[in-house]
């Protein structure tokens, strides 16, 4: 599982413990940069009247679902719980979920930065609206080299897999 950290493996019947490398990962640094990407974006359209428009409920909506997925993963991920439901293909599973969040936030995105009017009669909504519209995109950019990296796990890229499956049986 290239990609993916755990240089320690928690065995099933063991205590959850934080991995530090995981952090360090590029797995564990792109979803901490999710979750504060997404944070940002929803937090920013929140702090608007976006009950008025309907294209930024979908911005809304968008934001929080995968914002709250990502810490999510995150969680699962740094207290080594994916190592406890080992039946579960993980690098599947997030390559199919950040591919998902990357066409989601292609579509929050265009949606939310059209509909940023620079005429609004109040100028604190136009530059949340702006500033979401662009951490949108950043955001989404996040998702998609997410995407290159589960990608790459699941297909186990770098390493030999004849290899990792006589030394996983040895």
């Amino acid at each position: 599982m290239a990609g993916l950290p755990g240089a320690r493996s928690a065995s099933p019947g063991s205590a959850p413990f934080l991995d530090g490398s995981f952090l360090l990962s590029p797995l564990g640094g792109l979803m901490g940069a999710q979750a504060v990407l997404g944070l940002l974006v929803w937090s920013l359209i929140a702090a608007t009247t976006y009950h008025l428009h309907a294209a930024y409920g979908w911005v809304m909506f968008v934001s929080l679902f995968f914002w709250i997925v990502t810490v999510l993963f995150f969680v699962t991920y740094l207290l080594q719980l994916h190592e406890k439901f080992y039946m579960i293909p993980w690098p599947l599973v997030l390559m199919i979920y950040n591919a998902v969040a990357t066409v989601l936030y292609i579509t929050a995105f265009v949606t939310c930065a059209a509909a940023v009017q620079p005429t609004s009669w109040r100028q604190w909504d136009y530059n949340r609206r702006a500033a979401a519209s662009f951490f949108a995109c950043v955001t989404m950019i996040t998702y998609g080299v997410s995407t290159f990296f589960s990608f790459r796990a699941w297909k186990g890229l770098g390493s030999n897999a004849a290899t990792s499956q006589v030394s996983d049986h040895a």
